[in-house]
């Protein structure tokens, strides 16, 4: 399930009925381009599979063969291939004389059964999908207990129709929930046969029909936005008159202290007044009681891609601005103004314009040029729209980065970006970039030589070399005196490089230890999934040694006074709290990273006048959490309530919404007398 969410892909599947009479064949489209395949051929009760995407470099390779019995259900199945990264696939389910037996990253695992059962596989393609549809439109209330675990639901929408070369077709609205933290939604065919997956941001559509992807993707848009605003309308609290948070310490970020008790006001968006805790209530108030708890100022999180579906789930990781770093910049535009008008819930955004060079392995989003003057004229687009920055990406034609950087500051947007492929972190820096992103990008041209092509997964793999690296070489030292030279500031998103080299199969993964077993199965199935392939003699030894040797590099240039600045790239939420645990192995104390996250980034972003900080005038901007974050920063991690432009939000009410078991309890509410 979900098996392309690291490159935000739904994804449309295959039916029995068809397959059974013919091969199957779907695209995938990203961006307006076919960036993948999935082919099926059916021989019988024996189905293979070829699904494959690359995109942005990457993307995922399986092949499968499955056997059915008569009532569909797979007997035998088999997946093999790599993952989004790379990671090696090997997985294995079979069923027969009353029990089942499976083998994935996480293990081998088996159940007695009295029937045959449905299998949710780890590693499978789409065409799974089409079989858990068949399975569910049998089942009473489609609802379906499955192997490992879980429990999938089928609920039925509207009928639409669609147009391609194999004529009008009316499909049939379905979305699929039950072990992922979102639903996928389904297009099933009037013969039941399932038609189409689709989001937002990409679709993979029977072939014929790819013509209908804007208008498909359109929908999923307006069918996921609908889903939200139900949350929004049952979770979000706006009292009337003022709210009195009481008995709460406040973490200053001027000082990287903790109050003493106070309370704290807000009416309206704002922040009235910080009174002491005796101060006496006014008429009409409603009164939180924080129980010695304490508030912290709302996060900043700096490398977001953010999506409705994201937007809710920073909000509650207390998440309340963040940095889009590229996006679909009508998608990103139209979820703004949703967020903005109160229809849904999700954080405030800092805007950065993606710029992108055209080449085979071009990412699809923002804006894709091909000459200096497409991006110059790009840049401008962006600054005529108040994006805050532009940011520069791999394909990028390295000689036109001094026009472009020349173009941004004088409408005064700032430069962010990857190190364009066949340059290096030092050119960019003498053309002008403001902030370098990502710490690999950063540390690549150390180790990799002037024809190594970094548009491809290549940029993940040469990690391995770092170990070598010595860090007091001429090479490093002069990169790093550029950066102080120039006063720059540099994004590593650390957390993706710990996830990148440290996860193994069958293991959680060091930075979910502390939220897990709070995650839905499948969810937790896919996390205990390497993302690269550590198979090869001595590449386990060089990647963990790959992670240390960053998180070095970042030590020293905090060390220099660089300033650091701390996104994730991985959607932001409980990967948000790893992020700041991983800087305390970079020299930073807990309540410099908590400044950081707070004063620091709303000053670095210029919008310290407004957020931040907990001030009288203030957006009321905040979260409480129970214990004392400056004494242990995992304290972050258990947050109790979450105001945003003063608008209440309780986690136990929305964490269960996701499939996720909630990690403490909401503050008593006395509500306003009435009268």
């Amino acid at each position: 399930m979900a098996k392309l969410a690291s490159l935000a892909l739904a994804v449309l599947v295959l039916t029995p009925a068809l397959a059974a009479a013919q091969t199957a064949s779907f695209s995938v489209i990203q961006g307006g381009k076919v960036v993948g395949h999935l082919i099926a051929d059916t021989k019988g009760e024996v189905t293979t599979v070829d699904f494959d995407i690359k995109n942005n470099g990457r993307g995922p390779t399986i092949a499968e063969t499955i056997r059915t019995g008569p009532d569909g259900l797979p007997m035998a199945w088999t997946v093999k291939g790599a993952t989004t990264f790379g990671s090696k696939v090997e997985e294995h389910f079979t069923q027969a004389g009353g029990k089942a037996e499976w083998l994935d990253s996480t293990g081998k695992g088996s159940a007695t059964i009295a029937a045959p059962a449905l299998y949710v596989t780890q590693a499978g393609s789409p065409w799974e999908d089409q079989i858990i549809a068949h399975a569910l439109m049998k089942a009473p209330g489609m609802n379906l207990k499955v192997l490992p675990g879980g429990t999938l639901t089928l609920t039925k929408g509207e009928t639409l129709t669609v147009q391609g070369a194999g004529g009008p077709a009316q499909v049939t609205r379905y979305d699929l929930t039950g072990i992922q933290l979102t639903p996928e939604t389904m297009l099933l065919d009037a013969n039941g046969d399932l038609f189409a997956e689709v989001s937002a941001r990409s679709v993979l559509v029977r072939k014929g029909y790819e013509g209908e992807e804007v208008r498909l993707r359109t929908l999923a848009a307006q069918w996921s936005t609908q889903r939200f605003v139900d949350i929004e309308k049952a979770a979000a609290h706006r009292y009337a008159g003022a709210v009195r948070i009481t008995n709460v310490h406040l973490f200053d970020p001027k000082t990287s202290t903790l109050t003493g008790p106070v309370s704290v006001l807000v009416s309206g968006k704002v922040i009235a007044a910080v009174e002491a805790p005796d101060s006496p209530p006014t008429p009409g108030e409603t009164t939180i009681d924080g129980q010695g708890g304490t508030l912290v100022a709302g996060f900043y999180e700096m490398h977001s891609h953010l999506s409705q579906d994201g937007a809710l789930l920073n909000l509650m990781a207390g998440i309340t601005t963040v940095r889009d770093m590229g996006n679909d910049n009508a998608v990103l535009d139209t979820l703004i103004k949703r967020v903005d008008a109160g229809e849904i819930g999700g954080p405030h955004v800092i805007r950065s314009g993606f710029i992108e060079g055209k080449s085979p392995f071009s990412a699809q989003n923002g804006i894709v040029v091909d000459s200096q003057q497409a991006a110059i004229d790009a840049v401008r687009w962006y600054g005529a729209r108040d994006f805050w920055q532009i940011k520069i990406y791999n394909s990028m034609n390295p000689a036109w980065v001094p026009a472009m950087t020349q173009e941004a500051h004088k409408l005064g947007m700032r430069v962010a970006g990857h190190v364009p492929a066949f340059a290096t972190a030092d050119q960019m820096i003498e053309a002008g970039y403001d902030e370098m992103t990502h710490i690999n990008q950063f540390a690549l041209g150390w180790v990799i030589g002037p024809g190594e092509d970094t548009r491809t997964l290549f940029r993940l793999t040469a990690l391995k070399r770092l170990p070598e690296l010595d860090l007091q070489s001429p090479k490093v030292q002069h990169t790093i005196q550029l950066m102080v030279d120039g006063k720059k500031a540099i994004d590593p998103t650390l957390g993706i490089h710990e996830q990148l080299t440290q996860n193994r199969d069958g293991e959680i993964p060091p930075g979910a230890v502390d939220y897990f077993e709070h995650m839905p199965i499948g969810w937790r199935r896919d996390d205990m999934k390497a993302w690269t392939d550590t198979s090869a003699p001595g590449d386990d030894r060089a990647y963990r040694g790959a992670f240390d040797k960053l998180v070095a590099v970042v030590r020293m240039l905090h060390d220099r006074g660089i300033f650091i600045v701390f996104g994730t790239d991985t959607g932001g939420s409980f990967t948000y709290h790893r992020e700041l645990e991983l800087y305390q192995r970079a020299g930073f104390t807990a309540p410099e990273i908590l400044k950081r996250a707070t004063w620091d980034s709303a000053r670095y972003t210029g919008q310290d006048q407004r957020m931040g900080s907990i001030e009288k005038g203030k957006l009321a901007d905040f979260f409480l959490i129970p214990g004392d974050p400056i004494q242990d920063l995992k304290a972050i991690k258990t947050i109790r309530m979450v105001v945003k432009d003063g608008t209440f939000y309780y986690p136990t009410e929305v964490y269960p919404r996701f499939g996720i078991a909630p990690f403490t309890t909401a503050p008593p509410v006395t509500p306003s007398p009435v009268g």
